[in-house]
């Protein structure tokens, strides 16, 4: 289960439809909070694999270092 954005949507869905038939207000909330937390999963699996494909496709040396902020050592 490795950063698969499919999955998480589609346990995000999964959550939606529980949601949409609780019948109680606590489970339809809880299942709200679940279908959420896994969009932001899917969100943050997303940007990874943006992120990492960027990273792989950038030439070698110094070109990544121009993106980054040096932070001053006290």
């Amino acid at each position: 289960m490795a950063d698969n954005p499919e999955f998480y949507r589609a346990r995000a869905e999964e959550e939606r439809r529980n949601g949409d038939a609780a019948s109680l207000d606590n489970v339809r909330d809880r299942c709200r909070r679940a279908e959420k937390a896994w969009d932001d999963m899917a969100s943050r699996a997303e940007r990874t694999q943006t992120l990492r494909a960027a990273r792989e496709a950038a030439p070698p040396g110094g070109e990544r270092m121009a993106n980054t902020t040096m932070i001053p050592a006290e």
